[in-house]
């Protein structure tokens, strides 16, 4: 994954408690899938995909309002679920954050003056 979409990724889960909806969604969304496979039950699939989007699509409309990046880049979106959760689970996500965060306000900085100079 590109580390411009890493960065906007990451900006788009600034609020700790989407975060930590979309880890929940993503561990209980494997072990469904995981059971799914050993059981072999397609059915099981399909709420493996309710577990994993549910919590995260909810913690986007209701938390952050804004909108999924599943829908512009599912796969990058979903690398970026599990390099997040691992991030959270491992305690190595804080410099990640911080390192949007700036960017963010680099970007900010650079809008504001573009607009300025008008």
């Amino acid at each position: 994954m590109d580390d411009a979409f890493w960065l906007r990724y990451l900006q788009a889960h600034a609020d700790p408690r989407t975060r930590r909806l979309h880890a929940a969604g993503t561990l209980l969304a494997t072990s469904v899938a995981a059971v799914a496979l050993l059981k072999r039950d397609p059915r099981l699939f399909g709420l493996a995909l309710v577990c994993g989007y549910g919590p995260a699509w909810y913690a986007h409309a209701r938390i952050e309002h804004n909108k999924p990046e599943t829908f512009s880049a599912p796969l990058r979106s979903l690398a970026g679920d599990y390099r997040m959760c691992w991030g959270l689970l491992t305690g190595t996500l804080e410099p990640e954050l911080e390192r949007a965060q700036s960017a963010r306000n680099a970007s900010l900085t650079r809008s504001k003056n573009d607009f300025s100079s008008i």
